[in-house]
């Protein structure tokens, strides 16, 4: 099948979302290693560095993911993200494994907005990869 305009353009459309979910889950990584290498120390520190990583190599899967591979990799970008945003939430409410934060702990905040809107645009990635026609 022939290239299109319209093929053409869900492919720059799908571009940006991939481009802005990979830019997402690297802050969200960037800012558990900084609190790791920061003083954040015992299991947690090792839970934020694991999770570091988990941002890397799934931002690098969907920047350069392309088929069926790049559907995985914003599902499971996807999943990542609103399970660290859940992590957060429970341990900011209810505690998590005994943790219990707060709004004032470092970055805090920040990795609230973050995990909320990283969520939210690898939901957008993950409904226009699966709504594209395979090329």
């Amino acid at each position: 099948m022939a290239s299109g305009p319209r093929t053409a353009g869900a492919r720059r459309g799908s571009s940006f979302w991939q481009a802005l979910s990979a830019l997402f889950l690297l802050a969200m990584g960037g800012i558990h290693l900084y609190l790791a290498l920061t003083g954040t120390g015992g299991i947690l520190g090792v839970l934020f560095v694991l999770n570091f990583v988990g941002g890397l190599v799934l931002a690098a899967a969907v920047l350069l993911a392309r088929g069926r591979l790049l559907a995985v990799a914003s599902v499971l970008g996807l999943l990542f993200m609103a399970g660290t945003l859940l992590a957060l939430v429970l341990a900011l409410t209810v505690g998590l494994f005994g943790i219990r934060s707060s709004l004032s702990y470092d970055l805090a905040p920040t990795t609230l907005v973050v995990e909320s809107i990283g969520t939210v645009v690898l939901l957008i990635t993950t409904a226009v990869v699966l709504r594209r026609r395979p090329e």
